[in-house]
C-alpha cells in the first residue's frame, strides 16, 4: 500500500513505513533542508533497489557531490519530495503535484504530525498569551484538507501528548469533532518509544483514524522488552574532541547485539557525521563538573557551579540546564540544535556535547541516514534541529506493522 507524508521534517516517519513495506507516493516539507535529506534518502532507495549503493557510498564518503548523486536518480522519483509549506493556496499546487505522481492511483494512507511546539508544555511557556493565537495550534485542519481530498482508508496523526491538554482540552475536542465531520473515527494512545527498541523516554500521542466504511479498529502495537543502554548506542563509535568534523570515520568495535537487531549500523563499514560541537574553556571545565556528578548518581544544578565558572547568570530556572547522557538517555529534543549543554557526552577525560550522529543513534536512525544542510557550514546544526525533531524510525516501523496486520484482517 501507498502513503503521503505530510509535515515530513526529516523523515523518520516515513522510514518506519517504508520498512514495513509501504510505498511513498510524496514527502511534504516547509524546511528546505529537511527536503534535501529527504531527497538523498530518496537516493538511499532507488540506488540499493538497482544494485548501484556504491554511488551513495561514494557521496557519503564526499568523493561526489549532492548534485552529481541526484544525477544518477530519476527526477519523478527526487519531485515526490515537495518543499512547501501547507495551508493556504499552497494545497491546491500540493494537490495538483501529488495527483500527478499518483496517476489512478487510490491514496491508502496519509502521515503526518504538525510542529508540535504550541502544544507542548516547554513550548506553551515559551510562547504565554501567543499561544492562543498560534497558527500551529489549528494545523490539524490543513491535515484534515488532504484527508478529504484523497478519502484514504487510514491516518496516522502523530504529536506530543500536550496536544490533548493545550487550550484546556480545547484544541484536542475541537480536533476529534473535525476529523469526525470530514468522515472519520479515531482513537489515539500514548506511547513511549523505549518500548520499541529506542534508547531513551519520548513520549508520544500517536492518533489513528480511519473513514467510517471501513472495518477497522485501533491496532495494539508490539512492544520489546529490553535493557539496552547509552553504552549499546555508543560503544562502537570514534572518540572524538569538540569540532572534530571529519567527513566519516571508521568503527573501533565489531558489531553488537542492539546496533544489529535494530539495523542501526547497516552493512558499511563506515559511519558519517560522526562530528562535533566546537566549546569555550568555561563549558568545558562545567561539562567535566556535570559528568563527575553524575558518576556520583547526581547532577549538577546550575546554581551549585561556582560565580567564577559559571556561563549562564540565571540560578533560578532551568536549573538542569546542563545535562549529561545518562545510561537511559533523556529525550532528545529540537532544542539541541541551539545549544549541546544538555546533551554532554558521558567522558570526564574528552567532555563535549554528543555529535550528530550520536544524536541519531539515540533517535535510532541508520547510520547511512544523511541529514542535509542548505550550506555546508550549517549542515551540522541543521541536522541537529532534523534530528530533534523527528519520530523514531524503530516507533515508527512498529506502528506501521500494526496498521498493515490490521488492515490485512
Amino acid at each position: 500500500m501507498n502513503f503521503i507524508d505530510l509535515f515530513a521534517g526529516a523523515g523518520g516517519l516515513s522510514e518506519g513505513f517504508k520498512k514495513a513495506g509501504f510505498i511513498p507516493v510524496a514527502h511534504v516539507e516547509i524546511d528546505q533542508a529537511a527536503c534535501f535529506t529527504l531527497k538523498t534518502r530518496v537516493a538511499y532507495y532507488y540506488l540499493k533497489r538497482t544494485r548501484k549503493k556504491h554511488i551513495y557510498n561514494s557521496y557519503l564518503k564526499g568523493e561526489i557531490s549532492r548534485e552529481e548523486l541526484y544525477s544518477y536518480i530519476p527526477e519523478k522519483e527526487l519531485t515526490a519530495v515537495i518543499n512547501t509549506s501547507i495551508g493556504g493556496k499552497n494545497n491546491k499546487t500540493i494537490f495538483k503535484k501529488i495527483d500527478k505522481l499518483k496517476g489512478r492511483k487510490q491514496i491508502d494512507l496519509i502521515v503526518g504530525g504538525p510542529p508540535c511546539q504550541a502544544y507542548s508544555y516547554i513550548g506553551r511557556a515559551a510562547l504565554k498569551n501567543k499561544a492562543k493565537k498560534d497558527e500551529r495550534n489549528f494545523l490539524y485542519k490543513e491535515y484534515g484538507k488532504f484527508l478529504t481530498h484523497y478519502q484514504p482508508k487510514v491516518f496516522v496523526f502523530e504529536n506530543v501528548p500536550g496536544i490533548k491538554t493545550a487550550g484546556n482540552g480545547r484544541h484536542f475536542k475541537n480536533l476529534k469533532a473535525y476529523f469526525k465531520r470530514i468522515g472519520y473515527y479515531l482513537e489515539e494512545s500514548s506511547v513511549n518509544a523505549f518500548d520499541f527498541g529506542v534508547v531513551q523516554n519520548r513520549e508520544r500521542l500517536i492518533i489513528i483514524g480511519w473513514r467510517k466504511d471501513i472495518e477497522f479498529s485501533y491496532p495494539k502495537f508490539r512492544k520489546l522488552k529490553h535493557s539496552w543502554t547509552r553504552d549499546d548506542i555508543f560503544s562502537d563509535l570514534l572518540p572524538l574532541k569538540p569540532g572534530q568534523n571529519d567527513r566519516y570515520s571508521t568503527y573501533i568495535k565489531p558489531i553488537n547485539e542492539y546496533l544489529t537487531k535494530t539495523g542501526i549500523r547497516n552493512c558499511v563499514d563506515f559511519v558519517s557525521q560522526h562530528i562535533t560541537r566546537p566549546h569555550n574553556k568555561k563549558d568545558l571545565t562545567i561539562y567535566k563538573m556535570a559528568v563527575k556528578k553524575l558518576e556520583e548518581g547526581k547532577l549538577l544544578k546550575n546554581n551549585e557551579i561556582p560565580q567564577k565558572k559559571r556561563t549562564q547568570k540565571n540560578t533560578t530556572d532551568f536549573l538542569d540546564r546542563f545535562k549529561v547522557v545518562g545510561k537511559k538517555p533523556h529525550a532528545i529534543i529540537a532544542h539541541l540544535s541551539k545549544d549541546g549543554h544538555h546533551f554532554i557526552y558521558p567522558s570526564s577525560t574528552n567532555p563535549r556535547s554528543i555529535s550528530v550522529r550520536e544524536a541519531a543513534r539515540i533517535q535510532s536512525f541508520p547510520d547511512d541516514y544523511y541529514f542535509e544542510g542548505i550550506k555546508t557550514e550549517h549542515v551540522r546544526t541543521s541536522a541537529f534541529k532534523q534530528i530533534g525533531n523527528a519520530v523514531p524510525p524503530l516507533m515508527a516501523v512498529e506502528i506501521a506493522k500494526a496498521i498493515s496486520k490490521k488492515l490485512d484482517e
